[in-house]
């Protein structure tokens, strides 16, 4: 069942500028919370670091625009995002915020992934 999967990171950015934990072959990888240098690479981190589970577009992007807006980034890509989402592509978001803090937000497909069809779901949903 192809869906998308959120995720979030809000960090420093001197974390973000440290891109060996960002690898999968970092032995860190799995454990660290900030995003993945790859996109579709957020489905090999746990389950645990999932926000939430989408099969509706709207839902998703909906979603997405209330972490950006919770935290004052503003996005203004709704109807782009949702087109995206129902063509199954990755929504994804990023923004400096004060005090060098970034936000990254992401709506990650899967269910295959286009790019990375060997990856599988984090989740296995049926």
């Amino acid at each position: 069942m192809h869906h998308h999967h959120g995720y979030t990171w809000l960090g420093s950015g001197h974390e973000l500028s440290k891109d060996g934990p960002r690898r999968p072959i970092h032995p860190d990888f799995t454990s660290s919370k900030v995003v993945p240098l790859e996109v579709a690479h957020w489905l090999l981190k746990p389950p645990s670091f999932i926000q939430g589970t989408w099969t509706d577009p709207t839902d998703a992007v909906d979603w997405f625009e209330s972490q950006a807006h919770a935290h004052g980034a503003v996005t203004g890509a709704a109807a782009r995002a949702v087109g995206a989402v129902e063509a199954g592509e990755d929504v994804v978001g990023g923004w400096y915020l004060t005090g060098r803090r970034f936000l990254s937000v992401c709506l990650v497909a899967c269910g295959p992934h286009r790019m990375r069809p060997e990856i599988p779901c984090p989740q296995r949903l049926t």
